[in-house]
């Protein structure tokens, strides 16, 4: 499947929007100083302390720890990390100064800079900016200092920045059973195919994310990298993931035809895939006939449903590049939330939310006026 559309436009393998790059602070190239910072950020988390003399034992010991040190944030959040640091040091320079140690005043100018945009680039979003914000945190931390949020430099910054740029979040559409039903139907009936149709079913009736998805093994301790496990039993099938929340299961039990069961759908890939053991997704040669060994990208998924919500024809009133930015892998979670006949708890277990009130966030037809206060008060 092609990352471009018959008109030219691309299909981006991501759910999150570029990083957005304020004016004052161009990409231009790194200095000798940044790149020896962000070479000190992966060494600063962990290391031997400046009394004890290094040994083979010890030195493996410490490559052991960082490396746990770094399992402890996702690779995506690490990833956003170090672009947070980046850009912040950048434009410190730019301003004449230096990162290191925090400024609490400079900090809160960095803010109203990133807020207010500067000529043809317009200021970031306020949930971007507490993002890079938390970054800065977050980098701080691993450098031996501690940012404090609450200073007024920064708190009153952020706060008047909420009060006057905040917006509604903007929420990815949901795809309903209709629409997966004709989005499984455009896919090739090859080994490809079979694994997508898997994908697709699987995590709309699981209600997952994409990183839940590829990161499934087929059986438990398979892989050092594995995010869970799946068990097929006669009912269904039970998926053992180790999410944000922590170890869930979730069940997905069997449809009603074997067309929309998702456990079929993966039994027919396991088995035609000849997977036994490992990544259950995993990529295929070429012509779609091979199974390889390497486990799938969560962007797989992205671009997996925007390209079949086009070729399915879903929200053709649309032009092609607004139909494309309103689906998302988080699209999938949403459809089961907003489609779900069931008490809303059980929609929350499947989800694995710690409130209702998240789960409601993904409801995007929830039943508003089911009770209606103006009646029941006596207008």
């Amino acid at each position: 499947m092609g990352s471009l559309t018959n008109n030219g436009t691309k299909i981006d393998g991501s759910d999150v929007p570029e990083t957005e790059i304020s004016s004052s602070a161009p990409d231009d190239t790194s200095t000798g100083n940044e790149r020896d910072e962000r070479a000190t950020s992966d060494r600063a988390p962990v290391a031997l302390p400046a009394h004890v003399a290094g040994s083979g034992t010890l030195d493996r010991l410490v490559d052991t720890a960082r490396d746990y040190a770094k399992a402890s944030t996702a690779e995506n959040t690490n990833k956003a990390y170090v672009a947070d640091w980046k850009h912040f040091a950048r434009w410190c320079r730019l301003k004449g100064t230096e990162p290191l140690p925090p400024s609490n005043e400079m900090i809160g100018l960095y803010l109203a800079d990133l807020a207010a945009g500067s000529g043809s680039s317009p200021g970031l979003s306020v949930s971007t900016i507490e993002r890079r914000l938390s970054g800065l945190a977050w980098n701080y931390v691993q450098r031996g200092f501690a940012l404090d949020r609450k200073d007024r430099h920064i708190a009153t910054v952020l706060a008047g920045i909420k009060r006057q740029h905040a917006r509604p979040p903007v929420q990815k559409e949901a795809i309903l059973p209709d629409d997966i039903l004709a989005m499984v139907a455009t896919l090739p009936h090859d080994l490809r195919g079979l694994r997508d149709r898997a994908i697709l079913l699987i995590g709309f009736a699981g209600g997952l994310r994409r990183s839940e998805i590829v990161s499934l093994d087929h059986g438990k301790d398979d892989t050092p990298v594995s995010g869970g496990w799946i068990e097929i039993l006669k009912d269904g099938a039970v998926l053992t993931l180790n999410a944000k929340t922590g170890w869930r299961e979730v069940e997905v039990g069997r449809g009603s035809s074997e067309q929309t069961c998702p456990v079929h759908a993966l039994e027919q890939w396991l088995h035609f895939a000849r997977i036994d053991f490992g990544a259950v997704f995993v990529r295929t040669s070429r012509d779609g006939k091979k199974a390889l060994e390497s486990r799938l990208s969560d962007k797989h998924v992205a671009r997996l449903i925007k390209q079949t919500v086009l070729d399915a024809g879903i929200r053709a009133d649309l032009p092609e590049k607004d139909r494309l930015a309103l689906f998302s892998g988080h699209s999938l979670r949403a459809g089961l939330a907003s489609s779900a006949e069931v008490d809303e708890r059980y929609i929350q277990k499947q989800l694995g939310h710690a409130s209702a009130e998240m789960t409601r966030r993904y409801q995007r037809r929830r039943d508003r006026f089911r009770v209606n206060m103006t009646k029941a008060a006596g207008l």
